[in-house]
């Protein structure tokens, strides 16, 4: 395992992707030497009005595709000198037969090289954006610890965009005087102005959760936050995007969890053998939708004791579908892994998310997995977790 629990879900690729961009890579770069072998024969083992040795002018070509500009120059070379000794094995004369063949193949030598070039260029580019982007996540999405007061967190983090490291999930843990906070949530739709939204919601909770005296103060925080953003710059696209948004509470004192949604999905708690999704009996609105909202923020407390588990989660989870438009059945699942250890979770559900859904993960992907401090009591009978209290603000 590695060192920092909570980001080997989101760092290390999955497996089987891994490898078959491997095997394909190591294919594209075998593939031009196929060819030269495979027409050579063909041209030597058949008659001379077969000409099989034309096919080798898509060495070259081939050869831009995973090839540097120089090795593809060098397997156009190659190509070309093949040419030459099927051309003498057939006696055919220097003019114009095999000179006519040399210059188109050097031509194709050529616009390859150039291609390979300008791939490398776009690479390297890439590769540049990889690294602004991994110090986008590191200042906007910082690692979170592996525990915080009395509870152990283990993270997964997808986002969509390929090859991106940042999306429109966001989440947040800080312990605070007498308990651990803790926010996740999803902004709506997805690049650059979903992340600026995500910040300010993730700005606006770092500051509110050490002195707001309870969720419902660190949530109206948040509505004022993205409403005075929207006072300001009301060009941004990021101003008009709402997010829902799941708060919850872990005080050291109790064996409890109080949370609050904002328009979010309700999270699943295990007791031992024993999981249910939490039933968020008065759930708010979304943040920063555009809306009357004249209702208090609910608070639900829920039991949550030394072993409990409690998996939040975005609907890059939720609404994830296999073929036949089936949703993911998350409880099923986490009642499949309640015996596995917490760290091998996010890895678990990612590999299967990836599985079932019928186009892997195509939305961002976030679930934060909250492990209360303790041994886990002993579970004889599963039956269904009390019903959570219902606190009004």
């Amino acid at each position: 395992m590695s060192a920092d629990p909570t980001t080997t879900a989101r760092r290390s690729p999955v497996p089987g992707v891994a490898c078959r961009a491997e095997l394909r890579y190591a294919v594209g770069r075998a593939l031009p030497f196929l060819v030269i072998v495979l027409a050579t024969l063909a041209d030597v083992l058949t008659s001379p009005e077969e000409r099989f040795g034309r096919f080798l002018i898509a060495a070259p070509a081939l050869a831009a595709a995973t090839w540097s500009a120089r090795g593809t120059v060098a397997i156009g070379g190659l190509a070309m000198a093949v040419t030459a000794a099927l051309s003498v094995v057939r006696g055919e004369p220097l003019v114009p037969a095999l000179l006519a063949n040399q210059v188109v193949l050097a031509s194709v030598v050529l616009a390859a090289a150039v291609s390979s070039h300008a791939r490398q260029r776009r690479e390297a580019e890439l590769r540049q954006i990889s690294a602004v982007a991994e110090a986008a996540q590191s200042a906007v999405l910082r690692p979170l610890p592996p525990r915080l007061g009395s509870v152990d967190l283990r993270l997964l983090y997808e986002a969509s965009a390929a090859g991106a490291h940042v999306g429109g999930d966001f989440y947040k843990a800080l312990k605070v005087r007498d308990g651990v906070r803790i926010m996740l949530g999803d902004v709506q739709g997805k690049g650059l102005p979903a992340v600026e939204a995500a910040s300010l919601l993730l700005g606006s909770f770092r500051e509110a959760a050490y002195t707001a005296p309870d969720l419902p103060a660190i949530a109206q925080r948040l509505e004022v936050s993205m409403a005075r953003y929207a006072e300001r710059a009301p060009e941004s696209d990021a101003a008009d995007r709402f997010s829902t948004v799941l708060l919850a509470e872990i005080p050291d004192d109790r064996p409890v969890i109080r949370l609050l949604s904002c328009g979010h999905p309700a999270p699943v708690v295990q007791r031992g053998g024993t999981v249910e999704t939490v039933e968020l009996s008065a759930p708010s609105v979304p943040v920063h939708l555009p809306v009357p909202v004249d209702e208090p923020f609910t608070v639900e407390e829920v039991p949550f004791g030394p072993g409990d588990r409690l998996l939040m989660f975005t609907d890059g989870v939720s609404e994830t579908r296999d073929a036949g438009g089936a949703f993911y059945p998350l409880e099923g699942r986490l009642r499949t892994w309640a015996d596995e250890p917490a760290d091998r979770i996010p890895d678990l559900l990612r590999e299967d998310l990836a599985r079932f859904g019928a186009h892997g993960l195509e939305d961002d992907t976030t679930a934060l997995l909250v492990v209360r401090d303790g041994p886990a009591a002993p579970v004889t009978v599963l039956s269904p977790p009390p019903r959570a209290g219902t606190v009004a603000a």
